[in-house]
């Protein structure tokens, strides 16, 4: 038994050609490799592998949140500019609370690497009592989304470091992080001692 509270996490891999079989979606490992190391917590998982389908994508986030009563659910894929990309106007579509700052830090990441990174169109939402974060489609990119970049003059903080406290504020269980990996930030006051 663990002294952590348990997570229900879901995952959403957004590709046509994934979902069709043209080859391996190597979104759903990467998450599950990433947040492994990062979250003490037990986690259950709620994976899905689904076609470029705004209806699809916004039935399966409702599914993960209203019936599967997921905490936080990660999508990647499907945030581009091209035209079957429609993972942001999906999850809009099903919102609550638009949260910005998480797509605003994503593009601040990844243009350290990348100037293609200001048409990467991620977004954050909150459905019931769920965060929902639109990530990167490539492996490297989620990891230094997540994570930040620790080591970089100046550094940069990952998403992830403000998930914790989001999932607090709405009301989901305690989300406590290997420092390191990335150490979740909460004011003095939302920390639990233990």
């Amino acid at each position: 038994m663990s002294d952590f509270d348990a997570v229900k996490i879901g995952l959403v891999s957004v590709s046509d050609r994934a979902s069709s079989g043209v080859y391996q979606d190597q979104g759903i490992p990467a998450l599950q490799a990433w947040l492994v190391r990062a979250i003490k917590n037990p986690i259950t998982w709620a994976t899905r592998l689904i076609p470029d389908d705004a209806p699809g994508i916004s039935a399966t986030l409702i599914e993960l949140v209203d019936a599967e009563h997921c905490d936080l659910v990660l999508t990647t894929g499907g945030t581009g500019p091209a035209p079957r990309d429609v993972t942001p106007e999906a999850t809009l579509a099903v919102a609550h609370k638009e949260m910005p700052g998480f797509g605003e830090q994503m593009r601040q990441i990844s243009l350290r690497f990348v100037p293609t990174a200001i048409l990467s169109r991620q977004v954050a939402v909150i459905r019931g009592k769920a965060l929902v974060i639109n990530l990167p489609g490539q492996p490297k990119s989620i990891a230094e989304t997540l994570e930040g970049l620790p080591s970089a003059n100046p550094p940069a903080h990952g998403i992830f470091a403000a998930v914790p406290y989001c999932i607090d504020l709405i009301g989901g269980p305690y989300l406590e992080t290997d420092e390191a990996v990335c150490k979740a930030f909460r004011p003095k006051s939302a920390v639990r001692v233990r």
